[in-house]
């Protein structure tokens, strides 16, 4: 059994900087996350994405905003379970709570703070026969590091901004060739980024294949080539190393939809004073709650945590009062 003061329910961001609010008030953290590392989207869907908003950054890579966070809360020493889904939770007579994952650790803390972002993430993947065979083996759902591609021939397929932004970025400086397949002809990216693949397929930096799609993938070992259909043109078969059917990802939230949580439309509900949804002591932080005025950035899951933390300190310590101590005064060693 391992036991902590908060146990965190995903190791992205907001569940990394929790630990950081959590030790300026001397309670311990535990993190579990289904993902076998840290960092949440930021280093499983794109680790390589520059991110705008954070604070003190004009840009910072999504991967570096982890290893950043990961240096902040050193001092504070957290625990992790990785590469394992909080599953069941119980609540004990002095009103602690037992979560389980799916390998059977068992956590006990008295407050649980939910932080899985947008849950679990699934490919929307095409109803091709042959996908399964060619999974990690030429047909990538997600582009965790372009470099894997340098010098490569690569097909895209889809019309949002994920494919367009990979289209551009890949085509203008990492791979050998770049072939972007869509069913349509409009498409449902930005305006700028869907005129950018317009002038770089006028200027052949770009294949592109509108009204077209992938039905077939051949190749032994490795996907090899894809076979592309398109209304009133014969079918085409392109060589090629790699395909990434960027369709987008459909979140869940998985096992914790069963906790006996008010949901609304794939969300948790939350009391805006401390983030506690409807059972007292847990609460739900980032982009996973949901309450009037919501906004889904990772600045606005900081402020969550940092609100979150006062009153599972209460919870633990309900005599105690505690004040407000400022880090520019006291350091992080002063807490």
């Amino acid at each position: 059994m391992i036991e902590t003061d908060i146990l965190i329910i995903g190791a992205g961001p907001v569940g990394l900087f929790t630990v950081f609010e959590a030790g300026l008030l001397k309670l311990r953290c535990h993190l579990i996350d289904s993902l076998p590392q840290v960092g949440g989207q930021c280093s499983e869907i794109y680790p390589k994405k520059p991110i705008y908003d954070i604070p003190a950054y004009p840009s910072i890579l999504a991967g570096d905003l982890s290893d950043k966070l990961m240096e902040q809360i050193a001092p504070f020493k957290p625990g992790f379970t990785l590469g394992e889904t909080a599953v069941s939770i119980e609540e004990t007579d002095d009103n602690q709570f037992i979560v389980t994952t799916s390998s059977g650790t068992k956590h006990k803390a008295p407050n649980v703070a939910i932080a899985g972002g947008l849950g679990v993430f699934t490919p929307r993947k095409p109803p091709i026969p042959t996908l399964k065979q060619f999974e990690k083996k030429g047909v990538d759902y997600i582009v965790k590091d372009p470099e894997k591609y340098r010098d490569k021939k690569v097909v895209i397929s889809g019309g949002g901004d994920s494919a367009l932004d990979w289209a551009i970025f890949l085509a203008e400086s990492v791979a050998k060739e770049v072939t972007l397949v869509h069913r349509s002809k409009s498409f449902r990216g930005h305006l700028d980024s869907v005129q950018r693949i317009m002038d770089m397929a006028t200027e052949g930096k770009v294949k592109l294949m509108t009204d077209s799609e992938v039905f077939d993938l051949k190749g032994n070992d490795n996907l090899d080539s894809v076979e592309i259909k398109t209304k009133g043109a014969e079918n085409t078969t392109i060589e090629l190393d790699n395909w990434l059917p960027l369709f987008g990802l459909t979140p869940k939230l998985g096992p914790i939809a069963k906790w006996g949580l008010e949901i609304d439309k794939n969300a948790i509900k939350v009391d805006t004073f401390d983030y506690q949804t409807n059972r007292e002591g847990i609460f739900a932080i980032g982009d996973v709650n949901t309450y009037p005025g919501k906004l889904k950035l990772i600045l606005c899951g900081f402020h969550e945590a940092t609100l979150m933390v006062q009153t599972a300190f209460k919870r633990i310590y309900p005599e105690k009062n505690n004040v407000l101590k400022y880090t520019t005064v006291n350091g992080v060693n002063g807490f």
